[in-house]
């Protein structure tokens, strides 16, 4: 495909409301059924899902890696603009926990693309630097508001966080709470020391 959403270093064509619409239909039905029956579910089950013919979709995404690629970005960007709500709406260290939790959700559930994206198609190829530009930044703002407040140590790197989080959550039908409890855990060594000290968090 030659129009890959927000493919670095490519200017964003404007898209219709209506189009957009659509296009947006189509990747909350394709991360649903990919995260049920797999990446390779065929074509009809996802357009069943959006209420929409497969012109439609092979219009906007003419090959399945073009879908894929274009789904991990659609969900990387609901999970990372959920920050600023979260932000606005509870108390610094409760918003980060909560965006934790979030971002947990958003690991189980794309397991199942964790082959696709390795497997040396070049159209998955950018999708590492864009998870990071995304998600290093939201939690970066996240950790320095707790950390103002005097609720966590100011020396987190977001980026080992990120890490520490993916490392402890489990597929969602294995969970049973485990990953809640780590994040728990892990929310707790960020508060241990805060506001001890003024040492800065690294890269701040």
């Amino acid at each position: 495909m030659d129009d890959h959403p927000a493919q670095e270093g490519q200017p964003k064509r404007r898209v219709r409301a209506d189009a957009q619409r659509s296009i947006d239909t189509l990747l909350s039905a394709a991360a649903e059924v990919f995260t049920t029956s797999g990446v390779d579910a065929p074509v009809r089950e996802i357009t069943a899902r959006a209420g929409v013919g497969a012109g439609t979709l092979y219009r906007h995404f003419p090959q399945r890696s073009d879908l894929i690629a274009a789904v991990f970005r659609h969900e990387v960007d609901g999970c990372a603009d959920d920050a600023a709500s979260l932000a606005a709406r509870r108390e610094p260290v409760e918003a980060l926990t909560q965006w934790l939790r979030r971002f947990s959700g958003f690991i189980a559930t794309k397991r199942g693309l964790s082959a696709a994206l390795h497997s040396g198609d070049p159209a998955y190829d950018s999708l590492p630097s864009y998870f990071e530009q995304r998600f290093v930044p939201v939690l970066g703002g996240l950790l320095d508001t707790a950390a103002r407040a005097g609720h966590v140590r100011t020396d987190i790197d977001p980026e080992d966080l990120l890490r520490a989080v993916a490392n402890v959550t489990l597929p969602a039908q294995e969970d049973g709470g485990h990953t809640a409890r780590m994040i728990a855990l892990l929310v707790d060594g960020l508060r241990y020391g805060a506001g001890t000290g003024p040492a800065e968090r690294p890269g701040g």
